[in-house]
């Protein structure tokens, strides 16, 4: 398990987020018997959430190794309900979200079935005016929140926007985070995908409050250090973040006192690093005492979102298990499935899939590659090796039904019928 400053202190944060939780009331199509009853068995054998091996599942002539966190995180499940029981409640309005509930097709297409139309897209493009709206219609917030102007310009139509928030708590703790620490005078760096849904409204809030900036990656991390040191001229700034700073920036007056926080769905481990790396320049620049180090960098490590340090650590230790490969599965623009997919390519070949049909039989596959987003006809994926392992895992916005499916397509194509009902009446009895 990565270890990371201060992670007894994340872990008793992480379990009593468990403790508290509520159990949310999500529609039964996206809950899967098996899936359910093998989570319920890990949680009550392991209640501090310790162990990080795979649970195994033994179908003869195919081994599946599933991860021990993946699925539907707190965050998701609330967006869920949320959006569900506001479409019970109001048959008779018209029901809108903003973008995407949460990146997961078989989520968001059932929502449109029920009749919600979305505003933009997940990049914020506009698919339906905001002209069109009128007070008396519903306007969810999705799972990542949104940005202060389109609060403002929602509250501005008489739309009231508090009651269909689904914003993530998650999310929500990093914005609170930056709000701490713009309010001592730190300059806010964001590392997050500068298009991405989360980022622009957690860049939205920070730079409402004090100098903010974006970085992308490490690369972008290590551009910007070249303006902390002087090693590049303030003019080139523009060339290098443009679109990815707040008005007003000046990296000669903003970047003396810095704190990083996070999109929630990044690699743990490179917001981290990102934040290390950023320290370390803060220091051999301006050469402070250990005791006045604060002065210029905020220890901002407590923003790391549980959900996503669970699951992408239960894949390290996944990746641990000898396999033939691994399947992730989850929305192709949920950016914390792609992380995982990230991961289990280091290793294994790895397959990305957002259902079961992707799985087109025992020869082909449709699958997504997560950098740049083209579906590949896969041929021969499968080995000929028997028995074959396969690691698998889901992003936290993919149903668990949907993990059940594409183990079910596998025994199928493996001739493992029989032992996959054995294994179903076993774990649910």
């Amino acid at each position: 398990m990565v270890q990371y400053p201060h992670y007894p202190i994340f872990c008793q944060f992480r379990t009593f987020v468990h403790s508290c939780m509520k159990q949310f009331n999500v529609p039964t199509t996206y809950r899967s018997p098996l899936i359910a009853a093998i989570k319920k068995q890990r949680k009550e054998a392991d209640k501090l959430k310790k162990d990080f091996s795979p649970t195994h599942i033994d179908l003869g002539n195919l081994q599946i190794y599933l991860a021990r966190h993946f699925g539907f995180c707190y965050g998701v499940e609330n967006a869920i309900e949320i959006a569900f029981e506001t479409v019970r409640q109001h048959p008779d309005k018209r029901i809108f979200l903003l973008s995407e509930m949460i990146h997961n097709p078989q989520v968001n297409a059932d929502l449109m079935e029920l009749g919600v139309s979305f505003l933009q897209d997940t990049k914020g493009n506009q698919l339906i005016s905001f002209d069109s709206l009128t007070p008396d219609d519903i306007v969810m917030i999705p799972a990542f929140g949104t940005t202060l102007a389109i609060e403002a310009e929602l509250a501005a139509r008489g739309i009231p926007t508090a009651p269909y928030n689904t914003t993530c708590p998650f999310v929500e703790k990093v914005w609170n985070r930056g709000e701490q620490i713009a309010a001592k005078g730190y300059t806010i760096v964001v590392h997050g995908k500068p298009t991405h849904e989360e980022t622009r409204a957690t860049f939205s809030r920070a730079a409402s409050l004090t100098p903010t900036v974006i970085v992308n990656d490490m690369k972008e991390a290590m551009l910007l250090a070249t303006f902390i040191t002087g090693e590049k001229k303030n003019s080139e700034f523009e060339h290098y973040f443009a679109g990815q700073y707040s008005e007003g920036f000046d990296p000669e007056k903003h970047l003396k006192k810095l704190g990083v926080i996070n999109q929630t769905t990044q690699l743990s481990s490179d917001t981290l690093a990102i934040s290390e790396y950023l320290k370390k320049v803060m220091i051999a620049h301006y050469q402070p005492s250990p005791e006045d180090v604060a002065q210029y960098f905020a220890d901002t490590r407590d923003t790391l979102c549980y959900a996503t340090n669970d699951n992408q650590t239960a894949v390290k230790h996944l990746l641990q298990t000898p396999a033939q490969l691994a399947i992730v599965i989850g929305g192709y623009n949920s950016s914390n499935t792609s992380h995982l997919v990230e991961l289990c390519e280091q290793q294994l070949p790895t397959w990305f899939i957002d259902s079961a049909d992707r799985l087109l039989s025992p020869h082909q596959i449709e699958h997504r590659n997560w950098k740049t987003k083209e579906l590949i006809m896969v041929e021969q994926y499968l080995p000929q090796h028997i028995p074959t392992a396969i690691l698998i895992t889901s992003g936290a916005s993919c149903p668990d039904s949907v993990v059940e499916s594409v183990i079910h397509k596998l025994a199928m194509f493996y001739a493992a019928e029989a032992a996959w009902k054995a294994v179903q009446l076993e774990w649910c009895k």
